[in-house]
């Protein structure tokens, strides 16, 4: 379980991290997209290494690879496929979560060295896709990612997915603003209740 957090102010992104460490999730993106991102890694990368993985999402260009890993990220997470964003954080030594949605794109993604391929924007097909997807391509590890809700995890699990990831339906923007931290404490609960109860496939 990935959680993601794109918000419009760094310090909210540092405090809806720590909740979600608090709450269980043990793996947190923080998106590049929001402002001050590389700073709010930093802080959650003190505060929370050891116990949780922070990572740096929206990573588009050989350039971010390198910003991320001075953040102290320790992944990263792609919208897109691109080779050369994969081989400058393989020189990195910092596993991708490689962003893709067309077979081509997936066995691109794969094929280049990507730990999982975020298969995203997953909503917009759904998980009879992934089992599509994955009976050509068995080898490939797919998390995805966009539209993914509690009720939608056991889907993505059955459908052969060994990961997903979660954004908007996981930390609300209008929630955050409002200060409303035990409604976020509840969804990333339910998330997590979810995510143990389904069925995933064998490692």
């Amino acid at each position: 379980m990935i959680a993601i957090v794109r918000l419009a102010e760094p310090d909210a992104a540092v405090r809806a991290g720590r909740e979600l460490a608090e709450a269980g999730l043990d793996t947190i993106e923080v998106t590049l997209t929001t402002p001050g991102a590389l700073d709010a890694v930093a802080t959650l990368r003190a505060e929370l290494g050891g116990t949780c993985a922070v990572g740096a999402g929206s990573v588009r260009t050989p350039a971010d690879v390198t910003a991320a890993r001075n953040a102290g990220a320790e992944f990263l997470v792609t919208p897109t496929t691109r080779v050369e964003v994969l081989a400058e954080a393989e020189a990195a030594g910092l596993p991708v979560v490689c962003g893709a949605f067309t077979p081509t794109e997936v066995d691109i993604a794969w094929s280049s060295g990507a730990t999982l391929v975020k298969l995203f924007p997953a909503g917009l097909a759904g998980p009879p896709y992934v089992r599509e997807l994955l009976a050509p391509l068995p080898d490939v590890r797919l998390a995805p990612t966009g539209g993914v809700t509690p009720e939608s995890v056991a889907g993505w699990a059955a459908a052969g997915a060994v990961a997903v990831g979660a954004g908007g339906a996981l930390v609300s923007a209008a929630d955050v603003a409002g200060g409303d931290w035990p409604a976020l404490r509840r969804r990333a609960r339910a998330f997590l209740a979810a995510a143990a109860a389904a069925r995933w496939p064998a490692p």
